[in-house]
C-alpha cells in the first residue's frame, strides 16, 4: 500500500513541485492550503498547475479541527505553510507571527496526538543573517553586523572591527543565527520547534534551509516573493528591476526542481532525522548579475535601476555550503543557472504579471524601513 504525504501550503510554488516529485515516486499526496490572495490572486480557485492526482483541501493550518482531519491516514508531513517576505514581515508582524509561528504550533500539537513517520519543515537561509566571512589573515567571522551609520554613508561592505573589508565564504549549517527580520525570526522558530518537538515525541524531523529558490509557478504578482520573480514582473511590464544597495550583494539561487529532489531525499534518508540542512546551488552570484542575465534571457533590453538605498532586514552576502546535504542526503544540484532561467523564461511566455513592486517599496518607505 503506497504511503500518503500531507503538504501544508502545498498549492504554492515549492509545495506544488514537491507534490509532483512525490507522485512520481509513488506516494499519495494530500495538500492543505488557504490560497492566500497575495499569492494566488482573488479568485480563491485551486491553481491550474496543481497536479490532478493531488487531493486538495482548502483550509488553514491554524484550525486544529481541519488539520486533524487532514492528517487522517497520513504517513509523513511537509510543512511549507507560511507567509513569505522579509520586508513585509517588518510591518505585518501579527500576520507573520500568526501564520508562521502559531500555524506551526497547531500542527505540532496535532502531530503529538497523531505522530507520523517523518516531518520535513521548510526553514530559510534568512536565519543566518550575514553569511560567513574571513579577513586577509584567514580568520573567520561568524557574527558580522553592518551599522546604520555606515549604511547611511553608502558603505555597503561587511567589515571587521578594524574597518577591513571582509571576504564572504560559503555559509555552513554550524554558523550561528543572526535574525535580521521578523520573517527570519519566524523561520528559525518554526525550525527549532519542529526539531525540538520531533525529538521529544519520537517524530523523525528534518529542517531544510532553502536559499533563493526560483522557477516556474512563482507568484509573479506578489511583490514579496523571490527576487527572480520580482525582477520578472518588472521586466514583463517593461520596467527596470529595482536593486537595493549597489547590486554587488551575493546570493545563492537554486532551481525549484533541485529543491523538490532534496525534499524527496529528506523524506527517505533515515540519517537525516533530527538535523538541519542547507539546500542551495552551492554557487554565488551578485544580484546585479542575476538581473542582467534575466533581462537577456527574456529578451528585454532594460537595464536594472540601482537605487543605492538600504532596506531594513537585508544582508550583504549569504550563499550556501551544501557539503552536509551532499554527504548525508546525497543531494547534488543538477540545474545550472542559465538552464534554470531558460526554463523560467519558457514558463513566463504568456504569463500575466501585475507589477506591484513600486507599491511595496512605498509601503516600506513610509514606515522608515528604507533609507
Amino acid at each position: 500500500m503506497k504511503k500518503k504525504v500531507l503538504i501544508t501550503g502545498g498549492a504554492g510554488f515549492i509545495g506544488s513541485h514537491v507534490a509532483d516529485e512525490l507522485l512520481t515516486s509513488g506516494y499519495g499526496v494530500r495538500v492543505i492550503d488557504t490560497l492566500l490572495p497575495q499569492v494566488h490572486g482573488a479568485t480563491g480557485k485551486q491553481p491550474d498547475y496543481l497536479n490532478s492526482d493531488v487531493e486538495f483541501w482548502n483550509g488553514d493550518v491554524r484550525d486544529p479541527c481541519v488539520l486533524r482531519r487532514a492528517l487522517h491516514g497520513v504517513d509523513a508531513v511537509f510543512h511549507f505553510a507560511a507567509n513569505v517576505g522579509v520586508g513585509q514581515s517588518m510591518y505585518k508582524i501579527v500576520d507573520y507571527c500568526s501564520a508562521n509561528d502559531i500555524g506551526t504550533a497547531v500542527l505540532l500539537e496535532c502531530l503529538i496526538e497523531r505522530p507520523v513517520e517523518r516531518l520535513v519543515v521548510a526553514s530559510s537561509m534568512s536565519i543566518y543573517g550575514e553569511g560567513l566571512y574571513r579577513d586577509a589573515s584567514g580568520q573567520t567571522y561568524e557574527k558580522v553586523e553592518r551599522t546604520l551609520e555606515q549604511l547611511k554613508q553608502a558603505d555597503w561592505e561587511a567589515r571587521s572591527a578594524e574597518g577591513e573589508a571582509l571576504v564572504p565564504l560559503p555559509t555552513p549549517e554550524w554558523k550561528s543565527p543572526s535574525l535580521k527580520s521578523v520573517y527570519a525570526l519566524g523561520k528559525y522558530t518554526q525550525e527549532r520547534m519542529c526539531l525540538m518537538v520531533g525529538e521529544a515525541y519520537n517524530i523523525p524531523t528534518v529542517a531544510l534551509r532553502f536559499f533563493n529558490v526560483y522557477g516556474p509557478r512563482q507568484a509573479l504578482s506578489n511583490p514579496y516573493t523571490g527576487v527572480l520573480a520580482i525582477f520578472a514582473s518588472r521586466l514583463l511590464n517593461g520596467n527596470a528591476p529595482i536593486i537595493y544597495e549597489d547590486g554587488q550583494q551575493k546570493r545563492d539561487f537554486v532551481s525549484v526542481y533541485d529543491i523538490a529532489k532534496a525534499c524527496g531525499l529528506a523524506l527517505e534518508t533515515p540519517e537525516a532525522a533530527g538535523r538541519a540542512f542547507n539546500i542551495g546551488s552551492g554557487k554565488a552570484f551578485t544580484v546585479l548579475e542575476i538581473a542582467s542575465l534575466e533581462a537577456k534571457i527574456l529578451h528585454r533590453n532594460i537595464f536594472p535601476l540601482i537605487s543605492r538605498k538600504y532596506r531594513m532586514g537585508d544582508i550583504r552576502n549569504c550563499f550556501a555550503d551544501i557539503g552536509l546535504a551532499r554527504k548525508v542526503l546525497g543531494f547534488e544540484p543538477t540545474i545550472e543557472l542559465e538552464q534554470g532561467l531558460a526554463d523560467l523564461a519558457e514558463w513566463l511566455d504568456g504569463q500575466a504579471a501585475t507589477d506591484r513592486v513600486a507599491e511595496a517599496g512605498q509601503e516600506l518607505a513610509v514606515r522608515g524601513l528604507t533609507m
